[in-house]
């Protein structure tokens, strides 16, 4: 299985590409410092124990991801149970042991999403939606990162969490005109920036969206809908990997 998802990866990522009005990678703007304790299932993705993505705890064996963090040929670390990045004898290094990108990821950045099989993190992990419908517009949910806090600016060694609130489909549909049906949208005083990619959109208690896309060179006051994409889209694809580990 691993050389097959590796194989897969390598055609996935050879291909990867973004549109002027895109930006991949994406601190937390307006958001407010938070412990681990409070969020223990977020992690850090780290390559050379630089952070490159954020990431969340779904079982004792899983990580979720967005699959535009992934490069090929470019290992990656799962730092856990960390709230600053400088301290890292806080938390534990986990290591990857095989990546799982959706098989139908594009560059233009739907399905990101991806899961990476770990050993025992030992770290509490958070259930995610598993309704297909949309999450009603209005709803206030909860983004969370170690990303820049605000335009260009470097990631933060800090963990920062926002309250975003949930855009009707048809208002996000008419700003970026792409936007899929397994994609989720946020708007408000607050926001997701470079280096908060990967990391969740977390609605009442649960994980409904992963950090996929912003506006290019805008996290400050951006025109348009900050993109997730839906978790309870994948479903299917998510139950078979994290059984296929069970057998």
């Amino acid at each position: 299985m691993a050389i097959t998802h590796l194989i897969l990866l390598l055609s996935v990522l050879t291909s990867l590409g973004f549109s002027a009005q895109q930006h991949a990678d994406v601190s937390i703007v307006n958001g407010t410092v938070v412990q681990i304790e409070s969020r223990p299932y977020m992690v850090s993705l780290q390559h050379n124990r630089k952070h490159r993505c954020g990431g969340f705890v779904v079982s004792e064996d899983f990580v979720m991801t967005a699959a535009h963090c992934l490069k090929w040929g470019q290992s990656l670390e799962v730092l856990v149970g960390a709230s600053d990045l400088s301290k890292h004898k806080t938390g534990k290094f986990v290591t990857v042991n095989v990546y799982h990108i959706y098989p139908g990821y594009k560059k233009t950045l739907e399905n990101d999403i991806a899961l990476l099989q770990v050993t025992n993190t030992q770290a509490n992990y958070i259930t995610y939606i598993i309704k297909k419908e949309d999450i009603k517009a209005k709803s206030v949910c909860m983004v969370a990162g170690w990303g820049a806090k605000k335009t260009n600016g470097p990631v933060s060694d800090l963990l920062h969490q926002a309250e975003v609130t949930i855009v009707k489909r048809d208002q996000c549909n008419k700003a970026w005109k792409d936007i899929t049906p397994d994609m989720l949208c946020t708007a408000g005083g607050a926001g997701f920036c470079q280096g908060d990619s990967g990391g969740p959109l977390v609605c009442k208690g649960k994980a409904a969206g992963v950090v996929s896309f912003n506006e290019r060179n805008n996290c400050h006051k951006p025109n348009l809908p900050n993109v997730y994409t839906k978790i309870s889209a994948y479903l299917k694809w998510i139950n078979i990997i994290m059984t296929s580990v069970k057998q």
